[in-house]
């Protein structure tokens, strides 16, 4: 066993989350076009599902129009 499974063996027993999850959202993270609107949606569900957490329409449509307008804060201090 590599460490990168053991790695995936943690944040599984963790957060229920598997290997091919993660791999599956990151290439959608970076190979997807972050302005097209089913794209973001599908990530957004992706997460959703990931976390166990249900996001309202009303949620989605507001994170869908944040992303594509551009006005998510590009560092994590412009968060707080």
């Amino acid at each position: 066993m590599s460490l990168n499974d053991s790695f995936f063996e943690k944040v599984q027993k963790k957060t229920n989350v598997d290997k091919n999850t993660i791999y599956t959202l990151a290439e959608k993270l970076n190979n997807g076009n972050m302005k097209n609107e089913d794209t973001i949606r599908e990530i957004i569900d992706t997460l959703s599902k990931m976390t166990g957490k249900k996001v309202s329409k009303e949620t989605s449509d507001k994170i869908v129009s944040k992303i594509k307008n551009d006005e998510v804060p590009k560092g994590i201090d412009k968060f707080f």
